[in-house]
């Protein structure tokens, strides 16, 4: 766990199953979102003992590497199984906990759609705990007495999903921040004969990594960006004021 002098609550919680998911698909959001003056935090449901690559010693180390990096006010880990993540209602309540201790007003999950079961169960997850979270007569693990509390605004990242995004976050003063935090995974991403075949080489990591803030910027005229989906529909009460230009 990474705090230092946390605040005891945080305005922005990214949930992901593993430690480097949120570095991979909205780390800049969070640069974006600190630099504005907000708390923000990573909420890492597993530890990576079962990962091809790395113990869950060093993806510990390398997550508070990465925290410092992303500035983000608050990282812990839960101990979910690696690689079997499952939406139980002991699992709900372990996040609830959280969810009730730090507060957030937006919480960012996982896409719920993916190749890896971990992912798409932890957004079904994450939902359902930031649900539960509100429950007033619930009683979430630590503390008994924790209040209820039910995040204003869940995300989605939708940066590895094939679907086309809500919105995008420009993140293009972050890029090279954003990038440096994926980078301090040094047991994920330099080079290694263990999981060649399904780790990208570190020498493409950078290309490819901005080639995809590329595409997502493009979208909405913008440098470098983020997806993300929302299911709700969104509210305009000005349309003078309403960016990226249709033409």
């Amino acid at each position: 766990m990474i705090s230092g002098s946390s605040p005891a609550t945080v305005d922005i919680l990214a949930i992901a199953a593993h430690r480097d998911d949120v570095e991979q698909t909205c780390g800049g959001t969070l640069l974006v979102q600190q630099a504005l003056g907000f708390r923000t935090g990573i909420l890492d449901l597993t530890q990576g003992e079962s990962g091809t690559r790395g113990t869950a010693a060093e993806r510990e180390a390398e997550a508070n590497d990465a925290a410092r990096i992303l500035k983000v006010s608050h990282r812990e880990a839960l101990d979910l199984p690696d690689g079997n993540v499952q939406n139980t209602l002991e699992n709900r309540l372990k996040l609830a906990a959280v969810l009730r201790r730090l507060r957030p007003r937006v919480v960012i999950l996982p896409y719920w759609q993916g190749r890896h079961p971990d992912h798409y169960t932890s957004a079904t997850l994450g939902y359902e705990a930031c649900f539960t979270a509100g429950l007033s007569k619930l009683v979430t693990p630590g503390d008994p007495t924790a209040k209820p509390h039910r995040p204003f605004k869940i995300l989605y990242a939708s940066l590895y999903a094939d679907v086309r995004p809500t919105f995008v976050v420009d993140i293009t003063p972050h890029i090279e921040t954003r990038l440096q935090s994926l980078l301090a995974y040094r047991s994920q991403y330099s080079n290694q004969q263990q999981g060649g075949g399904l780790f990208v080489p570190e020498e493409e990591i950078r290309e490819r990594t901005f080639a995809t803030a590329r595409h997502y910027g493009l979208l909405a005229g913008a440098r470098y960006a983020e997806p993300f989906v929302q299911k709700e529909v969104a509210m305009v009460s000005d349309l003078m004021h309403l960016p990226v230009a249709s033409i």
